[in-house]
């Protein structure tokens, strides 16, 4: 099977995608991102952020965790081998199918679409009677951007498929907060996400963005290496699996503890 023939299946569970232009989300503009004159300003300041959700956004009492074991076990009856999975910094669809071949179940469209299609019922269900919280800092830094004078486009790049992802923003009320984004469902690998949501974000500004007018938001090697495959900036946060030592290794642009450790205005520069 071609590595991204799994993905075919998710865009049937979008149900809630709003593709009217200027909408949340709206991706369907064609890939023709013109240059436009702006001033030496603003073409020198941060033009679009990237947040990755989980430990980064918000922290969902390991929600999304149970829901895959719960599907497992009872739509596959596979149970054994849960433990070898690392989830921070992965993407749904590369979980998935390292859990199928573990077991040896077939990794194809059906059985990605029977896996996302219980997922997603589990997710919502568990993520209501579990703890969770927004990351510290994380309100004030996005209501900082949004309230500068040329406020950067706020978007999304995340492992996860795009419906389990407003599952959980909408828990937390921040679903309507991005602009645009990338999930699992564009690529499994992670850095092609993020090329998907830098794309996505020359359309909405209508122009090509240059490395450093870009960051990512993340709490894991895994997305600072992604922010590195498109030349942004990257902001690493310890509030998710990795402590501010890992994450220093790996060569961030700002490392801090929490988000509440930095301000709009450092971000964009």
């Amino acid at each position: 099977m071609e590595p991204g023939a799994a993905l075919l299946f998710i865009v049937g569970l979008e149900a809630t995608r709003d593709s009217e232009p200027g909408s949340p989300f709206f991706s369907g503009l064609p890939w023709d991102c013109q240059s436009s004159e702006r001033p030496l300003a603003l073409r020198r300041m941060v033009r679009l952020v990237l947040f990755d959700i989980d430990g980064t956004l918000i922290l969902t009492g390991g929600a999304g965790v149970k829901a895959f074991a719960k599907v497992f076990a009872t739509e596959f009856n596979a149970v054994d081998g849960f433990e070898q999975l690392k989830f921070a910094g992965r993407t749904d669809v590369s979980l998935v199918r390292e859990f199928f071949s573990f077991h040896q179940i077939a990794p194809t469209p059906e059985n990605f679409k029977r896996f996302f299609e219980r997922y997603v019922f589990w997710l919502d269900h568990i993520l209501y009677q579990s703890e969770g919280s927004v990351c510290p800092g994380v309100l004030e830094l996005i209501r900082g951007l949004q309230g500068l004078p040329q406020p950067p486009v706020v978007g999304l790049l995340t492992g996860n498929i795009r419906l389990g992802a407003e599952i959980k923003l909408r828990r937390f009320g921040l679903w309507g907060v991005f602009a645009t984004g990338a999930f699992a469902d564009d690529h499994e690998d992670r850095d092609q996400i993020a090329a998907v949501a830098y794309q996505r974000g020359c359309q909405m500004l209508n122009e090509p963005l240059r490395g450093d007018q870009v960051v990512v938001v993340g709490d894991t090697p895994f997305d600072i290496r992604c922010g590195r495959a498109i030349e942004a900036k990257v902001l690493a946060v310890a509030t998710g699996g990795s402590p501010l030592d890992e994450l220093r290794r790996h060569q961030p642009d700002w490392v801090v503890g929490t988000l509440e450790e930095i301000s709009a205005r450092q971000v964009v520069g």
